[in-house]
């Protein structure tokens, strides 16, 4: 067997789009999400809304072979992968003072949540143009303006929860940020928060947004019909 590939901190993540094909096997499918989580990683199934993908795939593990195996399984399985994000969990520069429950949720994050079902995923960057430039701010002011946003998103504790991980050196952006909420306007209210914070409003680069709803992978294929 390879030797693992693993972060030396944290978990490695993918998030895979996906779209049905003629050739999709949902017994296939579901052994193939069935295996990985038997081996310790955790994934999450969503049937996503719109036109770019019919279901995601949210996998977090500690071995990056173990990751790409479940990618190769669902293609296996007759799934079309027309997007993806690779990623790893992390503790933000400016958080290392948290306690280390906290730190330990960041890194080793639960997933998916209870009593979340509303679910979306997007990338973003920091600006580095002429008039904004977040790499050539003092540490103290991007933490000053770090700790203002991170303000608004504890505004919303109970009703969303954040997982955003680094992507830096690893894909197109620098994050990935991924919300679980208890209800579809849950998200929108805490993007639409959010962006008014100094950091987003003046240093924020966004992504493609990706949008569903959590389930087992055995309702999500149900209720697309791949039975």
């Amino acid at each position: 067997m390879t030797d693992a590939v693993s972060p030396t901190v944290g978990l490695g993540v993918v998030h895979l789009f996906c779209k049905v094909t003629p050739l999709a096997d949902p017994e296939a499918i579901t052994a193939a999400v069935q295996k990985a989580q038997a081996e310790g990683d955790q994934v999450v199934t969503v049937a996503v809304l719109g036109h770019k993908a019919d279901l995601a795939f949210m996998a977090l593990g500690p071995d990056l072979w173990r990751l790409r195996r479940l990618q190769a399984a669902v293609q296996l399985a007759g799934l079309e992968v027309v997007d993806s994000y690779v990623s790893l969990t992390e503790l933000s520069e400016y958080a290392q003072g948290v306690p280390d429950h906290m730190k330990q949720a960041r890194l080793h994050p639960q997933l998916p949540p209870e009593g979340k079902p509303a679910w979306c995923f997007y990338p973003m960057s920091k600006q580095r143009g002429d008039a904004h430039n977040w790499f050539t701010l003092p540490y103290d002011d991007r933490k000053e303006m770090m700790y203002e946003h991170g303000a608004s998103g504890r505004n919303f504790a109970g009703r969303v929860l954040q997982v955003v991980t680094g992507s830096t050196g690893l894909d197109d952006y620098e994050w990935g940020v991924t919300l679980f909420a208890t209800a579809p306007d849950d998200l929108k209210e805490v993007v639409y928060t959010m962006r008014f914070d100094k950091a987003s409003a003046l240093y924020a680069e966004f992504g493609p947004f990706y949008t569903g709803m959590v389930a087992p992978v055995d309702e999500v294929l149900a209720q697309l019909g791949v039975d």
